[in-house]
């Protein structure tokens, strides 16, 4: 906003004056009394004020132009386009644009609405009050524009464990240009951008290089635009697939207490877990051949009638298109009595320590009672044992 100083009533009856002198004889004098007549009619704008505001309006809402004075006197007021065009002179609206609307007129206040905003509008519209000298003063109105689309591109719909891959998002046609944000999930990433200008309005890409593992399987990228006409912020995602290698991990189901006896049975549970799902698990035996009782069915190994000869290492392997992983399960067989051996030595053990504890209650009991005793009998003690005297 600014304010300037039009040329004064003596300037203008000044010009006119030199314009009445170049006329014909007959118009002279008819020029020279209506120039006086008009400075005559010019407020002097004394203590007068002229002031306005800037103005900054989203695209397609409404923009609002208030000329204002202070110390009114009922000078005339006039609103001007950025063209100079006259759009209201006091109440009357010469511009033949609907869009300008009254909203109101006293000698304080020319207040004038503008809808449906566009950049077009953009400029410097003139409030003047006619004054001498006359005044004027100028807003500018800016139209913001928020994105009219917002695109995520992913270089690969479907990545492998230890990739990178690129992530691109575009914001198209804003003013200004808006400031894009990543996030993998809730943590931010830092991208880089670029801005394209045209005809005022900028389109901004952002790139992202993301090194991807099995755990951002299912994890969302985030595109956040900010922008001063965007309420909150404007976000646009995709979801990452990320393939990984199978995880193995072996579980005895049987024997529950994990003690492998002679004659036992023996059952484990290969389980396997990758992207793409493992279509199949084997079981092998490392260094050695499986026993001809090992049964197999599916991920499951089930071993009959343990012997020592089935001690060795039994591995699970899994394997996709990404890779292959395995786990191994070491056999030990102990002898059939090997369990009842411990069973009969925790047994011993436990009557030992309660014999023993037994014996140190009595030793503390019978202390107690003698030495309540001896303290009962102290003084009968002293007595006899003194000698007599004759």
């Amino acid at each position: 906003m600014a304010s300037a100083v039009l040329p004064s009533g003596s300037q203008c009856a000044a010009a006119a004056a030199v314009a009445a002198a170049a006329a014909p004889p007959g118009l002279r004098l008819r020029l020279l009394l209506l120039l006086l007549s008009a400075a005559a009619l010019i407020p002097t704008g004394d203590g007068q004020n002229l002031f306005t505001k800037d103005v900054t309006v989203i695209e397609g809402e409404v923009a609002t132009i208030s000329c204002q004075v202070n110390k009114s006197d009922d000078s005339v007021i006039q609103l001007l386009n950025p063209n100079r065009q006259t759009i209201y002179f006091r109440d009357f609206r010469p511009l033949k644009d609907s869009r300008f609307q009254l909203l109101n007129f006293s000698s304080s206040e020319l207040k004038v609405s503008l809808t449906n905003v566009s950049v077009s509008d953009e400029g410097r519209y003139f409030c003047q009050l006619y004054t001498d000298p006359p005044q004027e003063s100028y807003t500018t109105i800016t139209v913001l524009v928020p994105p009219r689309n917002l695109m995520i591109d992913i270089q690969k719909d479907t990545a492998v464990e230890g990739e990178e891959i690129e992530v691109n998002c575009t914001a198209m046609a804003s003013k200004p240009a808006t400031t894009i944000r990543w996030f993998k999930g809730n943590k931010e990433l830092k991208g880089k951008s670029e801005v394209e200008e045209w005809s005022d309005m900028y389109t901004v890409t952002s790139q992202l290089t993301l090194k991807v593992h099995k755990e951002d399987d299912g994890v969302p990228v985030i595109c956040q635009v900010e922008h001063p006409a965007v309420a909150g912020n404007l976000q646009t995602q995709r979801y990452l697939e990320v393939q990984y290698k199978p995880q193995v991990h072996i579980q005895m189901t049987y024997p529950l207490q994990g003690l492998t006896r002679e004659g036992d049975a023996l059952e484990l549970t290969c389980e396997a877990i990758g992207k793409p799902q493992p279509m199949m698990v084997t079981w092998v035996r490392v260094d050695d051949e499986m026993p001809q009782h090992a049964v197999l069915s599916g991920s499951n190994l089930f071993i009959n009638n343990l012997n020592k000869t089935d001690n060795g290492t039994y591995r699970c392997e899994a394997s996709n298109i990404v890779g292959k992983a395995h786990s191994d399960y070491m056999l030990y067989v102990y002898d059939s009595r090997a369990g009842e051996e411990g069973a009969i030595r925790a047994v011993d053990h436990a009557v030992i320590g309660g014999v023993v504890a037994v014996v140190v209650f009595a030793m503390l009991c019978l202390l107690i009672i003698l030495g309540r005793y001896f303290a009962r009998h102290k003084g009968l003690f002293s007595l006899t044992s003194s000698p007599r005297i004759k």
